[in-house]
């Protein structure tokens, strides 16, 4: 039975079918390009019936995998399940599932992890190749063909514009009340055309409410009923409280010094309980009037606009708690007159960034003594999800924080390290760093000066010590001392101490157990 109240154009009705059949329409090698941002506005049910279409493939021995490009992480509905049938040739620009991380780590699964801003520019360009399918979700069809949003916009309005053929997952669990908070920049063009971006403050609306999608494309609909994968955030935890005290008292120095104005300047974060914490604390902050212009709005900002301390948000995605979720349906109507949803090239845009002197913060595994950030590696060679938007974020912004715990594995290993084992972001996009023990401010520092405030500020102090051995050891041995390190040692050094230190104190122990045998 078609949803009338949903699917209002009548040519389109016509195409509504089961999922399965959908999913026929999809052959093995294409590339697919799907909506879906840090698990908002992903389709439910097309990517469970791909993943049965390929299972039964494989089970009479044909291969078939396809390539799957999207806005960022999605769900375990969508990236779980092709994942876990050996369905995903290539998948970019970025995911966080645990079954694509393994299958990735293991050689079974290319990956591109692109900054979030390039992938709808790249697709333009065809550095991607050919994209031959795109699978939104969206909240309704409008008479005209055009479509309503839902919970994300990411690169929608990319897949709809270069793929040949449409498929449409119109989901009945999507408020229609989202229609008018969406912002779709039609605007932009390949160089050498290229005009500016005319966003000048964070809450400018610069496009149209809909996706325009041409109906000749679209060769199926297939009706839901399904929520958004909305995860629970946990409390804000003794550090995490830490770290964005440490940032908010930072924030009220640099107002103080007149680097920045009473209401700061549009205000990025990553998503995560410490993102979190940084919001909170500017609930009860002196800080008035303030903006955001981000990437995902989660609950802590939809705090700050409901007790009137943040005056509007612009984002491309809702990461919201079933909690925030439940908040943001009871007030939708007061939200959507301060939230605008827009697509990520224009979100993540370096341009509109840099114009509105973003103030950026972001989560990392381990910098290093010298500035150095890596978001992405464990142990240098194995991903855990992918670089994102923060490095859209932290090179043009007015300010960049990147934050992490100083410690990882229940204090065993030091997120302030000598050397990183994979480069990210480096010095020269970095201006703070914070743990829970401090923050370092490297603005206008040599590297060498970095080192110092970064061991003393932010190392934890169990790592505190083996730190600065090695950097009096590099200053000593280093063959140049502008950024000093021993290369053969600079990975190996925390470990190979740390092994030193416990081989130490055992021996310590043992002797005073033979001392006191002996006595």
């Amino acid at each position: 039975m078609v949803n009338a109240d949903r699917i209002l154009a009548p040519q389109l009705r016509s195409k509504v079918m089961t999922a399965a059949d959908a999913a026929a329409q999809i052959p093995s090698g294409a590339h697919v390009g799907m909506s879906g941002f840090t698990g908002a506005g992903y389709p439910k049910l097309l990517p469970l019936a791909l993943a049965e279409r390929i299972n039964a493939h494989h089970a009479r021995g044909q291969k078939f995998k396809v390539s799957v490009w999207t806005g960022a992480s999605t769900a375990p509905e969508l990236d779980g399940a092709l994942a876990k049938v050996d369905g995903i040739e290539m998948r970019l620009p970025y995911q966080s599932d645990p079954t694509c991380r393994k299958r990735i780590n293991a050689g079974r699964m290319e990956y591109i992890d692109i900054h979030l801003s390039h992938v709808a520019q790249h697709a333009w360009f065809g550095f991607l190749g050919k994209l031959d399918i795109a699978v939104v979700e969206v909240a309704g069809i409008r008479e005209d063909g055009s479509l309503i949003p839902s919970s994300s916009i990411g690169n929608n309005k990319t897949w709809l514009d270069l793929a040949d053929k449409v498929i449409l997952e119109v989901n009945a669990w999507q408020d229609i009340r989202l229609e008018g908070m969406h912002d779709v920049y039609y605007g932009t063009q390949l160089p050498p055309n290229r005009k500016p971006i005319p966003i000048v403050a964070s809450g400018d609306r610069i496009g149209e409410q809909y996706l325009r999608c041409d109906p000749a494309k679209v060769v199926a609909i297939v009706e839901t009923n399904l929520p958004d994968r909305n995860s629970a955030f946990s409390p804000p935890d003794e550090t995490s409280q830490a770290i964005a005290g440490h940032i908010l008292d930072f924030l009220g120095h640099e107002v103080k010094k007149g680097r920045l104005p009473h209401n700061l300047l549009p205000l990025q974060s990553g998503v995560g309980n410490v993102a979190n914490a940084v919001m909170s604390g500017l609930e009860d902050g002196p800080f008035d009037n303030l903006t955001a212009y981000t990437e995902v709005l989660q609950d802590g900002m939809l705090h700050l606009l409901r007790k009137g301390k943040l005056s509007h948000a612009s984002a491309t995605a809702l990461s919201l708690s079933p909690e925030g979720y439940d908040e943001f349906l009871r007030n939708l109507d007061f939200y959507r007159e301060r939230i605008v949803l827009r697509q990520q090239e224009i979100s993540n845009h370096p341009e509109v960034i840099r114009r509105l002197g973003v103030i950026a913060m972001n989560g990392m595994i381990e910098a290093d003594i010298y500035g150095n950030v890596n978001s992405t590696h464990v142990m240098g060679t194995s991903i855990m999800n992918g670089i994102g938007g923060s490095g859209d974020f932290a090179r043009n912004s007015y300010l960049s924080f990147f934050m992490t715990p100083s410690a990882a594995k229940g204090g065993k290993i030091s997120c302030i390290v000598p050397m990183t084992s994979h480069v990210d972001h480096t010095e020269h996009d970095v201006q703070v760093i914070v743990t829970e023990q401090g923050l370092a401010d490297l603005r206008g520092l040599s590297p060498k000066q970095r080192a110092k405030v970064i061991i003393e500020n932010c190392a934890h102090p169990t790592f505190r010590p083996a730190l600065k051995e090695y950097f009096k050891r590099a200053l000593e041995y280093s063959p140049g001392l502008h950024t000093p390190h021993i290369l053969d040692e600079a990975l190996t050094f925390l470990p190979n101490w740390m092994a030193n230190k416990a081989a130490r104190e055992a021996w310590r122990d043992d002797a005073v157990v033979q001392a006191d045998a002996w006595r």
